[in-house]
């Protein structure tokens, strides 16, 4: 029985560690940062999640009280945004 767990672990934590993120296009860039602008904000790195999920991340980003990161969905809405 411990066997069986310990395997699960491992498969689980090797199969999420294969994912990396990707640059996003020129493009999606360019709508990462008129979202994250609408906000009031600028600057910071962007992210495109390579699971599919169609998510993008911008951290890093400066706004006037502090420093922000966004998650936007894959129509470039603001979805989640953390105290950096």
């Amino acid at each position: 029985m411990k066997r069986t767990v310990a395997l699960a672990a491992a498969l689980a934590f090797c199969s999420t560690a294969a994912f990396a993120d990707d640059k996003p296009t020129a493009d999606e860039s360019a709508k990462i940062k008129d979202a994250v602008a609408a906000w009031g904000c600028e600057g910071g790195s962007y992210e495109k999640e390579t699971e599919g999920s169609g998510v993008y991340e911008a951290e890093d980003v400066k706004c006037k009280s502090g420093q922000y990161d966004f998650r936007l969905d894959k129509d470039f809405k603001v979805f989640v945004i953390t105290k950096d």
